[in-house]
């Protein structure tokens, strides 16, 4: 069964994309806990990150770095901080976190956007990778 990533990267259901390669995926969180905040995903479908094998996570977390920097250049935050914790989606995914405040990587702590504002970092963050 497809996971919803899966089939966001398939185009069956939509997102706010950041980058795209061959193997991997960035799209801004629709429920994020601060502007900016993103997700890496392989496009494989894997559930937990260390049932990865070692190249393919290697070249995520090579791929997430690049997202990254595109992320500080286009949010301003004193951090772009990273967590992996996979519960809610049977998928990996690396979330990518501006930071100005702890609370932010707290995942309680949540911020509203409306689609132009989603569609107009998603183009920024782009414009920096």
């Amino acid at each position: 069964m497809s996971t919803l990533f899966t089939k966001i990267v398939a185009g069956e259901i939509p997102s706010y994309k950041v980058a795209e390669d061959e193997h991997f995926y960035a799209f801004l969180d629709i429920n994020p806990n601060a502007k900016g905040h993103t997700l890496c995903i392989p496009k494989k479908e894997e559930d937990k990150i260390f049932d990865l094998d070692e190249e393919t996570y290697i070249e995520l977390m090579r791929f997430s770095r690049k997202v990254a920097k595109a992320i500080e250049k286009s949010v301003p935050c004193l951090r772009v901080g990273v967590a992996v914790v996979g519960l809610e989606v049977p998928h990996v995914h690396v979330h990518l976190i501006p930071l100005n405040d702890m609370r932010e990587m707290t995942f309680q702590h949540k911020i509203s956007m409306s689609k132009e504002e989603f569609e107009t970092l998603a183009e920024k963050i782009q414009s920096n990778l």
